[in-house]
């Protein structure tokens, strides 16, 4: 690796203007925050709506099981194809197809014939779409930008997605209260409009040439983050702290049946854990993580599973607000950590596999979370399920910090050049 600076840039948030005059990259910003709202609102819809419907946990985990297998039979498929093909092309596909179905959500309810099956349709279209749509957006915002205003650029990207996902769950409640067709007509012209503006994108960098398709090069993505140990250990405990420590699943049956609110305060807690990921990333944007970044890195996942266990054991509407806030905050910190190490040793040609990788790991493990907290809670119960995600995550953290030492004793973002 060539010499760089030992400082990760850090994220601006100051003087805006200088991103935002970029066209591309404020139509990108724009689609981010709209996508994302839709996202958010028909997730709070179809959450309430299944658990009404069946009254089941595992019912709830199956919503996440029905987006977590077409993202991991397709996630070998997704990286060749975001770095050969336009990326905007693809974007636009997606989120047409996911406006598409939440449409049809939209039509069969007020028409009378919205039952159970054709919500879980939807939600594999959903998923399947959502499988390249997720990894495509990570490699297609280098390109929108120059590359001295890439780390701003991501912090402005997170920053849309955060309050996106704050708003998203209290509006998707508070239409819920109209009828669940509402939201679903919403979500689905909010996808539209999101595909919209990523069809007016105009790149002003343009990607470099493609390697040819190759056996090696479809898995070149794997071998990439296998031969860096930091990067493979941060990225599988993230996995497992949100496939363990994920209670979002449950807040349906936290909210019904034990905080004993109704869809509005379910989408309060939707939109708690980003409340806190917003408000620390605007502190590491001011306080950047300099040093010793593997120790805080274990510290907050811990913090995360400390989090999940109050949220498991209280019965104060106001405590479990608190506990997803502070969950959220921790998260921010591991998901900073992570991003950087990522996108800071991958290069723009190897961008759409690693990060197809980089979301079977993360992405399709908040799915994959779901199922294992929605079937938990049927065996044992909602706190039972969400008490014992919390205690595993945190005998993950110990279990990690032996497993990858080199991430444990990581100090900076970047890793110092090799001796000559």
């Amino acid at each position: 690796m060539s010499a760089e600076p030992t400082d990760l840039p850090v994220p601006e948030l100051a003087a805006p203007a200088s991103v935002l005059r970029h066209r591309a990259f404020a139509l990108f910003w724009a689609s981010r925050v709209f996508s994302t709202i839709a996202f958010q609102m028909q997730a709070v819809a179809i959450g309430w709506q299944v658990y009404g419907l069946t009254g089941s946990a595992f019912a709830l985990g199956l919503v996440g099981l029905a987006q977590f297998v077409p993202a991991l039979a397709l996630a070998f498929v997704v990286g060749p194809v975001a770095d050969r093909f336009d990326r905007r092309l693809i974007v636009r596909l997606c989120q047409a197809v996911e406006g598409l179905a939440i449409a049809g959500l939209a039509v069969a309810w007020f028409t009378g014939g919205l039952g159970i099956a054709p919500i879980f349709g939807a939600i594999f279209v959903i998923g399947c779409a959502r499988a390249f749509e997720a990894p495509t957006l990570q490699a297609l915002l280098p390109g929108l930008v120059p590359a001295s205003l890439l780390p701003r650029a991501l912090a402005w990207s997170s920053t849309a997605s955060q309050s996106a996902i704050i708003c998203g769950p209290a509006v998707g409640g508070l239409l819920y209260a109209i009828s669940p067709g509402t939201v679903y007509a919403v979500s689905a012209g909010l996808f539209l409009v999101s595909c919209t503006l990523i069809g007016l994108i105009r790149l002003e960098r343009v990607p470099p040439r493609r390697e040819p398709v190759t056996l090696a090069s479809v898995f070149a993505g794997v071998a990439f983050i296998r031969s860096r140990p930091a990067v493979l250990g941060a990225i599988s405990l993230d996995l497992f702290a949100v496939l363990l420590g994920g209670a979002t699943a449950l807040l349906p049956i936290f909210a019904r049946d034990i905080l004993q609110i109704g869809p509005w305060g379910l989408g309060i807690l939707r939109s708690a854990p980003a409340l806190g990921a917003l408000s620390m990333s605007l502190l590491l944007a001011q306080m950047p993580l300099n040093r010793k970044v593997g120790r805080i890195m274990f510290t907050a996942v811990a913090l995360f599973g400390a989090a999940t266990i109050v949220f498991a054991l209280s019965t104060s509407f106001w405590l479990s607000l608190a506990a997803l806030v502070v969950l959220g905050a921790a998260d921010s910190i591991s998901v900073v950590i992570r991003l950087s190490l990522v996108q800071l040793e991958t290069p723009d040609e190897m961008r759409g596999r690693v990060s197809a990788v980089n979301f079977i790991f993360i992405g399709t493990s908040n799915q994959l979370g779901e199922f294992e907290s929605g079937l938990t809670a049927a065996w044992f119960g909602a706190v039972p399920a969400a008490l014992i995600g919390g205690i595993g995550t945190l005998l993950v953290v110990l279990l990690w910090m032996r497993a990858f030492p080199s991430l444990a004793q990581r100090d900076r973002l970047l890793s110092e050049p090799a001796p000559v």
